[in-house]
Protein backbone atom coordinates (compact mmCIF):
# COMPACT_ATOMS: atom_id res chain seq x y z
CA UNK A 1 0.00 0.00 0.00
CA UNK A 2 3.03 2.26 0.29
CA UNK A 3 4.35 1.78 -2.88
CA UNK A 4 0.75 3.07 -4.19
CA UNK A 5 0.44 6.23 -1.98
CA UNK A 6 4.12 6.59 -3.26
CA UNK A 7 3.45 6.53 -6.92
CA UNK A 8 -0.02 8.82 -6.43
CA UNK A 9 2.00 11.61 -4.41
CA UNK A 10 4.24 11.24 -7.54
CA UNK A 11 1.63 11.35 -10.21
CA UNK A 12 0.18 14.42 -8.21
CA UNK A 13 3.31 16.30 -8.35
CA UNK A 14 4.23 15.58 -11.72
CA UNK A 15 1.08 17.05 -13.62
CA UNK A 16 2.59 20.73 -12.53
CA UNK A 17 6.02 20.23 -14.59
CA UNK A 18 4.32 20.03 -17.94
CA UNK A 19 2.11 23.08 -17.19
CA UNK A 20 5.35 24.86 -16.02
CA UNK A 21 7.40 23.42 -19.48
CA UNK A 22 4.60 24.81 -21.55
CA UNK A 23 4.66 28.22 -19.56
CA UNK A 24 8.44 28.36 -20.32
CA UNK A 25 7.52 27.28 -23.77
CA UNK A 26 5.04 29.97 -24.56
CA UNK A 27 6.41 33.18 -22.28
CA UNK A 28 10.03 32.86 -23.30
CA UNK A 29 10.53 34.69 -19.90
CA UNK A 30 12.33 33.47 -16.35
CA UNK A 31 9.62 35.38 -15.00
CA UNK A 32 7.96 33.25 -12.18
CA UNK A 33 10.86 30.67 -12.20
CA UNK A 34 13.15 30.08 -9.17
CA UNK A 35 16.27 27.59 -10.44
CA UNK A 36 17.03 27.23 -6.53
CA UNK A 37 13.69 25.71 -6.28
CA UNK A 38 14.08 23.44 -9.69
CA UNK A 39 17.15 22.34 -8.31
CA UNK A 40 15.87 21.35 -4.82
CA UNK A 41 13.25 19.30 -6.50
CA UNK A 42 15.81 17.24 -9.29
CA UNK A 43 17.80 16.59 -6.00
CA UNK A 44 14.55 15.35 -4.51
CA UNK A 45 13.81 13.47 -7.30
CA UNK A 46 17.24 11.86 -7.40
CA UNK A 47 17.27 10.55 -3.93
CA UNK A 48 13.96 8.82 -4.72
CA UNK A 49 15.63 7.44 -7.26
CA UNK A 50 18.62 6.48 -5.31
CA UNK A 51 16.22 4.98 -2.64
CA UNK A 52 14.35 3.61 -5.29
CA UNK A 53 17.46 1.26 -6.47
CA UNK A 54 18.73 0.54 -2.97
CA UNK A 55 15.22 -0.89 -1.73
CA UNK A 56 14.13 -3.19 -4.73
CA UNK A 57 14.53 -6.65 -3.16
CA UNK A 58 11.44 -8.61 -4.50
CA UNK A 59 9.81 -10.02 -7.81
CA UNK A 60 6.45 -9.82 -6.29
CA UNK A 61 6.69 -6.20 -6.25
CA UNK A 62 8.47 -5.53 -9.98
CA UNK A 63 5.08 -3.96 -11.26
CA UNK A 64 4.44 -1.59 -8.92
CA UNK A 65 8.22 -0.38 -8.22
CA UNK A 66 8.66 -0.21 -12.07
CA UNK A 67 5.99 1.82 -12.37
CA UNK A 68 6.75 3.75 -9.40
CA UNK A 69 10.53 4.48 -10.32
CA UNK A 70 9.28 5.35 -14.12
CA UNK A 71 7.39 8.18 -12.18
CA UNK A 72 10.32 9.56 -10.51
CA UNK A 73 12.51 9.57 -13.93
CA UNK A 74 9.63 11.17 -15.94
CA UNK A 75 8.92 13.60 -13.26
CA UNK A 76 12.86 14.12 -13.06
CA UNK A 77 13.09 14.18 -16.79
CA UNK A 78 10.43 17.17 -17.12
CA UNK A 79 11.93 19.45 -13.85
CA UNK A 80 15.05 18.78 -16.14
CA UNK A 81 13.47 20.06 -19.42
CA UNK A 82 12.10 23.39 -17.55
CA UNK A 83 15.13 24.00 -16.14
CA UNK A 84 16.86 23.49 -19.52
CA UNK A 85 14.25 25.90 -20.77
CA UNK A 86 14.87 28.33 -17.84
CA UNK A 87 18.41 28.61 -18.56
CA UNK A 88 17.42 29.32 -22.60
CA UNK A 89 15.53 31.84 -21.85
CA UNK A 90 17.57 33.55 -19.49
CA UNK A 91 20.15 33.88 -22.22
CA UNK A 92 17.44 35.24 -24.55
CA UNK A 93 16.77 37.84 -21.63
CA UNK A 94 20.39 38.49 -21.03
CA UNK A 95 20.97 38.98 -24.71
CA UNK A 96 17.63 41.17 -25.07
CA UNK A 97 18.63 43.83 -22.35
CA UNK A 98 22.56 43.59 -23.93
Amino acid sequence: MAEVLETLMLISFGFSWPMNIVKSLKTRSTKGKSLSFMILIEIGYACGIIAKLLRYTSAADRGLWIFSFAVYVLNFLMVGTDMILYFINRARETHKHA
